[in-house]
């Protein structure tokens, strides 16, 4: 009992000290002052008050020696440790058959917050209980659990019978795979929403298929085949069938094509296949459709803008400056296909001038990004003319951002080299000035210092999530653009998922 309180009691120290960071921020402004400051950090061996100061140098820009970069990296790394398996658990918390937060909630059904009211969460959504479980299984393949394990076959048992509830989508057979949500009781919700959501099923499929090639790698060939392909194959004939409809993205107002959800379906399309050939069967589709859906793919980007234009086919009047690109590059990441910019790949010259554009459309609209100049980490929201809830920062977006430069390191780190184009200058000016369209191998001082300050920029995202989550390192939806205090819906899955995903890649 005593270790647990002395655990409990170093976290609350951690989120308390978290929170001083903003105020922290605008008291470092004299060059004497910032001195001060390294010298306490280096003197110093104080993780809480490390983390506070540290994320408000690396928010304001001022972190650029290599000390104080390994000492605000240590002090990610220290806040990740304590994060991770509360996010872990947040999850665990919010899925039916025994998450204490979900009462009534049926085995393998993850509830996307236990909030009732303003606003009303309280059901399973087939996208964010497909990203949830693929953050799972990724968890579950690199650290076997069989407690884990059991998770994941009750939401391959939850999902097969939900394909074959008829709902206001229709049939199994008449496009019903789209339907967004469903009650947790697994019936279907039949009141008026955002429909159809065509992103729902093949995120389903992705997720289902990285467990099926688990369990072929491991000797179960039969059961991925008999009890996996079966749902993965509804959801892939969905796919082929309905990928070139409109439908409503990811934040259920826009009706029309979206880049996240035509991203994700292509991902889906190529791992199908592949999957479908080492079971011996095949998806014909699946190769028919893919390179079209690539091709498609293509219309997003606005090479005049230098941006991912989230929604096209409809008028509503946006920038299409919008997170849903930066989810888009960050779940369909191949370390295989390198920087390959038709796909988006994460380190591809259209992601990160991509990755630019949408981070900078926040700093001037939250006041807590006030001050915060290019290239170092903002809060980043859903779209700049976002109204819901007031319009803030979502913790799941801003570790998008995170996630997606984390992602680029590594393959840059593979690959061993950079390379800078037209495309992406703009990107990798806010990090060297003078740096000029090429490629710069692993061997020179130019990608040690670029990969140092990306990294540092990436680790940016992951401090400002540290300084705005709960005392106890619950998370919301969203913070205020104002305060920075949690907004809206409380432990919300996807965000627990979230920081699962970008700790993974930043371990990578």
């Amino acid at each position: 009992m005593a270790s647990v309180e002395v655990r409990s009691h170093r976290r609350r120290k951690l989120y308390k000290a978290v929170g001083v960071m903003a105020t922290v921020l605008f008291l470092v402004q004299s060059a004497l002052l910032i001195f001060h400051l390294i010298v306490v950090l280096l003197t110093m061996r104080s993780f809480p008050f490390l983390i506070a100061v540290g994320a408000a140098l690396l928010q304001g820009g001022l972190v650029t020696s290599s000390p104080l970069v390994n000492a605000v990296g240590d002090a990610v790394d220290s806040f990740l440790a304590l994060e991770s398996p509360i996010a872990l658990q947040g999850i665990l918390d919010n899925i039916g058959g025994g998450g204490k937060n979900v009462a009534g909630a049926i085995a393998g059904l993850v509830v996307a917050s236990p909030s009732k009211t303003n606003p009303d969460y309280f059901y399973t959504w087939t996208r964010d209980s497909a990203l949830t479980f693929k953050a799972l299984v990724d968890t579950f393949i690199a650290n076997y659990s069989s407690s884990l394990q059991q998770e994941i076959e009750n939401y391959v048992t939850a999902q097969a019978r939900l394909q074959t509830v008829s709902s206001p989508s229709g049939s199994l057979a008449s496009g019903g795979l789209a339907e967004p949500k469903f009650n947790v009781d697994g019936t279907a919700f039949t009141g008026p929403w955002g429909r159809p959501q065509r992103d729902g099923p093949a995120l389903r499929a992705t997720a289902l298929i990285a467990y099926a090639r688990w369990l072929m790698g491991n000797g179960y060939k039969s059961t991925a085949q008999s009890i996996v392909w079966p749902v993965v194959s509804n959801d892939l004939s969905y796919v082929t069938q309905y990928w070139n409809q409109t439908g409503f993205d990811l934040w259920e107002e826009v009706d029309g094509s979206s880049f996240f959800t035509l991203a994700v379906q292509h991902r889906a399309l190529v791992e199908g296949s592949a999957l479908a050939e080492a079971l011996g069967t095949s998806c014909s589709n699946c190769v028919s459709q893919a390179p079209q859906v690539l091709c498609f793919l293509q219309s997003f980007w606005d090479s005049s803008r230098g941006y991912i234009i989230s929604n096209i086919n409809e008028n509503n009047g946006r920038s299409g400056e919008d997170a849903n690109s930066l989810l888009g590059s960050i779940h369909t990441f191949d370390p295989a296909a390198g920087c390959d910019a038709s796909t988006y790949q994460p380190c591809s010259d259209r992601a990160l001038a991509n990755h630019k554009v949408v981070v900078d459309s926040f700093r001037s609209i939250y006041s807590i990004n006030a001050g915060v100049r290019p290239g170092t980490a903002a809060a980043v929201g859903r779209y700049p003319e976002d109204s819901y809830q007031g319009g803030n920062p979502w913790f799941l977006n801003t570790l998008a951002a995170a996630e997606l430069l984390y992602d680029a390191l590594y393959t840059w780190n593979k690959q061993g080299s950079i390379t800078v184009t037209s495309t992406s200058l703009s990107f990798f000016k806010d990090f060297d000035s003078s740096i000029t369209v090429g490629t710069y191998s692993a061997s020179s001082p130019v990608y040690t210092s670029l990969t140092t300050a990306i990294r540092t920029y990436a680790d940016g995202f992951v401090a400002i999530c540290a300084k705005h989550a709960a005392n106890n390192g619950s998370l919301a939806e969203q913070f205020s653009r104002d305060n920075g205090f949690e907004l809206s819906a409380n432990d919300l899955t996807w965000s627990y998922a979230s920081v699962l995903t970008a700790a993974a890649a930043r371990a990578n």
